[in-house]
């Protein structure tokens, strides 16, 4: 088989030059078409499942959130295992699927099985599943440098504006916020009041939720004019959560203003983010989706950032505190220059050693046409071009010459042995005819 392809191949030389052409162009465009990323993604398929069920502790959490979902989560198609965490007001389930398995198929086969386990949890608690993205899905982080500007108004302004103007860019997956205070209502209860108007927490909770939230109504014709009737109801204010009736004793109305003091506040964390020990920031992190090109959306979120600015208040800038297109590049021109350093060294090497350029250019011409077809290979099997895949191409390129060197050496040979038969059968000629 080998010896009818290389017969072939000398026979037909045109057709074997045609061939290497069209797929060193094949490489070329597969070279600009593969994805770049500083670190190859080695992370396991998984879908996390997080349930947030606040105030709680963890060993509630673990009995009433954690336990029921893996108990039911588990027995999936093409799951191998389920790990679990529960902390204080929070639980997180991992579902690690086989490597051959689409993660939005996983996504979707979890999504059905969640959708069964609601009455096996407490009343208002509602599992979601994480966003589509992987372990390496960090590209990019980000702090809002807003000298003078409150913590909490900066953090209104990641959640409400930076947030979902750098979702819409293609490639990423979320935008997950840090740092500052989330703002909310707080009603501060007096148990002591709230004992003496024989009322329960229950009660408060109830005459909140009852009055914030909007009323239908029906469409009536008056003097053929068309009315839609509405009510609005939502609560916009301090003062009026403050109005709200509770309850009615002796004809009075006890307002939440009469047991509680009504204020705005933020949220309870549990931790901070400082920055190079110059106080407390506020930012975000940019999460790359499942099988795009790190360097790409990197390069969309840049661009984006620089429209949302426009936008931003006075004094408040973006400042990069992580980004891997830094990394990527330096890692990429790296390589890339290790290549053109060995192509070069191995080229002048066989020139050396063969002692003729005709045969030297015949195996140099090896080396790049080798390196772009290694690219269809990486694209045909969605491979990123990283340190380490190009890393195995630098190491390779001894080995890409070798098979020409072989092949030119073991011609040399052949001919020569043939050479030497030809001058012996015609010094024999010559000897006969005298």
């Amino acid at each position: 088989m080998v010896e009818k392809i290389i017969s072939f191949s000398l026979r037909n030389r045109f057709i074997v030059l045609l061939f290497a052409a069209a797929i060193f162009t094949w490489g070329i465009f597969s070279v600009q078409s593969s994805k770049i990323d500083a670190i190859p993604d080695l992370s396991e398929n998984q879908v996390i499942v997080f349930t947030e069920w606040m105030g709680r502790s963890p060993q509630i959490i673990e009995d009433q959130i954690t336990y029921p979902l893996v108990t039911n989560l588990q027995g999936l198609p093409k799951v191998k295992y389920v790990r679990a965490n529960s902390m204080f007001g929070m639980s997180f389930i991992y579902l690690i699927f086989e490597d051959n398995v689409d993660v939005y198929w996983a996504r979707a086969r979890v999504l059905e099985r969640l959708n069964t386990v609601g009455n096996s949890l407490p009343e208002g608690v509602s599992p979601t599943i994480g966003p589509d993205g992987t372990g390496v899905g960090h590209v990019l982080w980000y702090t809002l440098d807003a000298p003078g500007m409150d913590l909490g108004e900066q953090r209104a302004v990641q959640d409400w504006y930076i947030k979902f103007a750098l979702q819409n860019v293609p490639g990423v997956s979320e935008i997950a916020s840090f740092g500052g205070f989330q703002k909310q209502y707080q009603i501060s209860i007096d148990p002591d009041k709230l004992s003496y108007y024989k009322l329960t927490i229950q009660d408060v909770m109830r005459a909140v939720k009852s009055n914030n939230n909007e009323a239908g109504g029906r469409k009536f014709e008056m003097s053929g004019i068309a009315y839609i009737i509405k009510t609005t109801g939502y609560l916009k204010s301090i003062e009026e959560i403050g109005n709200l009736p509770i309850k009615t004793q002796n004809s009075i109305p006890i307002k939440v203003s009469d047991i509680a003091t009504v204020q705005m506040a933020g949220e309870s964390r549990l931790g901070i983010f400082d920055y190079n020990g110059e106080g407390e920031v506020v930012g975000g992190i940019v999460v790359l989706r499942y099988g795009e090109n790190a360097n790409e959306v990197i390069k969309r979120v840049k661009a984006k950032m620089s429209e949302v600015s426009k936008g931003l208040p006075d004094g408040m800038k973006f400042t990069i505190v992580y980004d891997r297109g830094k990394l990527i590049e330096e890692s990429i021109s790296s390589i890339k220059t290790t290549l053109i350093e060995e192509m070069i060294v191995v080229s002048l090497i066989v020139m050396i050693f063969l002692l003729h350029w005709r045969s030297a250019i015949s195996i140099i011409i090896q080396i790049p046409i080798t390196i772009a077809a290694s690219f269809i290979v990486l694209n045909a099997f969605d491979i990123s071009s990283n340190i380490m895949s190009l890393t195995g191409i630098a190491l390779a390129i001894g080995v890409i010459v070798d098979n020409g060197i072989i092949m030119a050496e073991n011609s040399y040979k052949n001919l020569a042995t043939r050479q030497a038969e030809l001058n012996e059968q015609k010094k024999g000629g010559n000897s006969h005819v005298v």
